[in-house]
C-alpha cells in the first residue's frame, strides 16, 4: 500500500510530461505503478490504492486463517480487468524504451528480470506481486515459476548500471537511509517456501539483500550518479494499511517529491 507515494510521483511526472528516461525497471507494487505510467493512464494507480485494494476482499486476516491468502491477488486482478483495466497495448506500441519486471525464481532463488510483452504483462506483474505467505502461491510467466522480486532484488539500481544506465533514479517508499530489520515475518516466510530450499533461504536473507542494494544506492560506481525519490519521513500507511486518510496523504507527498526531482533533475 505504500506504493500510492510512488503514484504520486508517476502522476506527477505524466502531468509536467517528465519523460527523461530510457529504461524502467519496476518491483512488485513498483512494477505495476510503472505499468501504468507507461500506458498514459493518470491516476489509474491512484484509483487502485484507494477504490479497489482499500475493500476488505484484498487484504483479509479472515482469509488467511481459513488457508487462503491475505493479500488476493487473484481477487484484485481480477476486479481490476473488470473495473479499471491496464491498457496494455498502450505501453508496447511503439516504445523504444525498455520496461523491466523483476519477480524471483522459487527453483533457483534468483531475480529473474522479464521483458514482459501484451500477452503476458499481466501475469507477469502479478508473479512480481506476489509476495510468499501473504499470497499462497506462485505463477509461471515464460515457464519460470515466479514469485515477489522484492524477495532477490528490492532495489533494482545494480541491474540497472549493469545495462548500461549511468544516471540513475530510484522511486522508495522509505527514506533514503532506511535498511529492513530481520523479523518474524522472515522466519514464517522460509517455513512457508520450504518446499524450495533455494526460494527459501533467499526469504530468510531478505534484510541483507535490501541492505545491499541501499550501499549500492548510497556508494555508487564513480561513472554513475544515483538520485534518491524518498520521502523525507517514514509514509503514514504501512504495507496492509487501508486507511483513506493515509493514502491520500502519501499520494501527496509523492506528487511534492516528484517536483523536487524534476528541478533537481533539470
Amino acid at each position: 500500500m505504500r506504493g500510492i507515494f510512488a503514484a504520486g510521483v508517476l502522476d506527477l511526472f505524466l502531468e509536467k510530461k517528465f519523460d527523461p528516461f530510457d529504461l524502467y525497471i519496476g518491483v512488485s507494487a513498483g512494477a505495476c505503478n510503472l505499468a501504468s505510467h507507461l500506458a498514459g493512464q493518470h491516476r489509474r494507480n491512484f484509483r487502485i490504492y484507494t477504490r479497489l485494494m482499500t475493500r476488505p476482499d484484498f487484504i483479509s486476516m479472515k482469509k488467511f486463517l481459513l488457508g487462503g491468502h491475505m493479500m488476493d491477488l487473484d481477487y484484485l486482478w481480477d476486479v481490476i480487468d473488470v473495473e479499471d483495466p491496464l491498457a496494455v497495448k498502450d505501453i508496447f506500441r511503439g516504445r523504444k524504451k525498455e520496461y523491466i519486471v523483476v519477480a524471483t525464481d522459487i527453483k533457483s532463488g534468483t531475480p529473474v528480470y522479464i521483458r514482459p510483452d501484451a500477452d503476458n504483462c499481466n501475469i507477469c506483474l502479478k508473479a512480481s506481486s506476489a509476495v510468499p505467505l501473504l499470497y499462497r502461491g506462485n505463477l509461471e510467466v515464460n515457464s519460470v515459476y515466479c514469485v515477489d522480486g522484492g524477495v532477490t532484488d528490492p532495489i533494482p539500481a545494480r541491474e540497472a548500471y549493469l545495462r548500461g544506465a549511468r544516471n540513475i533514479a530510484v522511486v522508495r517508499t522509505r527514506p533514503a537511509e532506511f535498511r529492513k530489520k530481520k523479523g518474524m515475518e522472515n522466519y514464517l516466510s522460509s517455513f512457508a517456501t520450504r518446499r524450495w530450499p533455494k526460494l527459501s533461504m533467499a526469504v530468510k536473507s531478505q534484510a541483507d539483500t535490501y541492505s545491499r542494494c541501499v550501499d549500492f544506492i548510497l556508494n555508487p560506481p564513480h561513472d554513475a550518479t544515483i538520485v534518491q525519490i524518498a520521502p523525507e519521513e517514514p509514509l503514514k500507511s504501512g504495507r496492509t494499511s487501508q486507511e483513506i486518510e493515509s493514502l491520500l496523504a502519501d499520494y501527496d507527498t509523492g506528487r511534492r517529491a516528484g517536483e523536487a526531482f524534476m528541478a533537481l533533475w533539470k
